[in-house]
């Protein structure tokens, strides 16, 4: 095998990585259908059985106004993040024990692309210029 051909392998290969974690933002819409039943996004969200998730990204676990949080989610300390939504969202009542959340979402992609959806909007609900 020539070099030629390992640096060729080693493309196709992080390609594929890449593409099969990449975000995306039509699936993570279609995702979230399943997660409207509780939550709510975009200029209009308001909390249901869920919060509502405008400016998730950055924002302290526990703190949506006007949402009666379980105990466990108002002193979990977590900020949320791409990595800490995926997490929560793998296994919910292990990441924070007494949460209301009993949905998970055990594919990787779906997660990713939840995440893709969710953070493109701001606290007043506006999708943030990409």
């Amino acid at each position: 095998m020539t070099i030629r051909d390992l640096i060729i392998s080693a493309m196709v290969l992080i390609a594929f990585t890449c593409g099969a974690i990449a975000q995306d933002l039509s699936a993570g819409e279609t995702a979230f259908r399943k997660c409207q039943i509780c939550h709510d996004v975009g200029e209009e969200a308001k909390n249901k059985l869920g919060p509502e998730l405008n400016g998730l990204d950055g924002r302290k676990a526990g703190t949506a106004e006007g949402y009666a949080y379980s105990d466990g989610n108002k002193n979990s300390g977590i900020v949320w993040s791409e990595m800490s939504f995926k997490e929560y969202l793998q296994n919910p009542q292990e990441k924070i024990p007494g949460t209301k959340m009993i949905l998970s979402v055990n594919n990787e992609k779906e997660r990713a692309d939840l995440w893709a959806y969710l953070k493109q909007f701001g606290a007043d609900g506006k999708k943030k210029s990409q």
